[in-house]
Formats: C-alpha cells, structure tokens, sequence
C-alpha cells in the first residue's frame, strides 16, 4: 500500500508526533486535500518583538509551514519538498492569539512545486501573503524526523 502526503500529514496531526517546529508553532490541522492545508497557530507572547506583534519571522514560519505541506500532499511516499527560494509580503502586524494559514500548490512538476499562502486573523484579516518555490526529492529521512 502507498502512503501519500495527505495520508503521513493526517497521521501526524492526529498522533500529535509532527516536526519540532510545528509543534513550536502550534501547528493544527483544520484541513487537508491533495494541493491544499489550512492550519491554525496560537500565536503567544513568546513570538512578540518589542512593538508587541508577531516577530515577522515567525509569521514567515507560519506560512512556509502551510505551503510546504501543501506540496508535501502530492509527493510519493519517500518524497520531501524542501524550500529553495521564499518570498513573504507583510500587509498589518499581527498580535497574539489565533492566526489561521492556508497553503495552495500553484504548478508542479516532477522536480519542483510552485506553492502559495495567505496567513491571516482569526476574524478574516489577511496579516501576510507568502510563495515559494521547493524541490521535490527522495530522501531518506534524518533520525531526528523520526522520533
């Protein structure tokens, strides 16, 4: 039986054993489909800069790690999209609490997968707009993505 993207991603949300840093991110499966994750953050005073929003490059986070998944959900079992070039387009500073990101696979091709994603409030505000380009490849996952 082959495992797919949308099937490990599911797994994962449901066992609570994501990577580190979904798990640091709060990271939360709302929805999921083949091109396609929405996923909720708790955004806490952790993340504040000295303003008392979101630092931006956890925003960033939030959204690379919507997008990245979303391509993740059309790679064959064994197959990773890691992140080669990345492009974060900041609209309002975001304060603590919910923030809501859904990443969208624009075109992919054997090799590489053109991604997009919007991150925004829990009442609807878009905070950030992100696209990436990632690689597709096969990999052996490293021990720590193991555990």
């Amino acid at each position: 039986m082959t495992i797919t993207g949308v099937d490990t991603l599911k797994s994962l949300a449901e066992s609570g054993q994501g990577p580190p840093v979904a798990k640091l991110l709060g990271w939360e499966l709302l929805e999921i489909e083949p091109g396609r994750v929405k996923v909720r953050y708790q955004a806490g005073e952790q993340f504040l800069n000295p303003m008392g929003n979101v630092q931006g490059g956890i925003l960033a986070a939030m959204l690379d790690d919507a997008m990245g998944p979303a391509a993740f959900t059309t790679v064959e079992e064994g197959q990773f999209v890691p992140t080669l070039e990345f492009k974060v387009s900041f609209l309002r500073p975001a304060k603590p609490g919910t923030l809501i990101a859904e990443g969208r696979l624009v075109h992919r091709t054997k090799s590489v997968a053109y991604v997009e994603g919007d991150l925004l409030t829990e009442d609807g505000e878009l905070v950030a707009k992100g696209t990436a380009t990632l690689r597709v490849v096969s990999a052996e996952l490293p021990e720590l993505a193991k555990q």
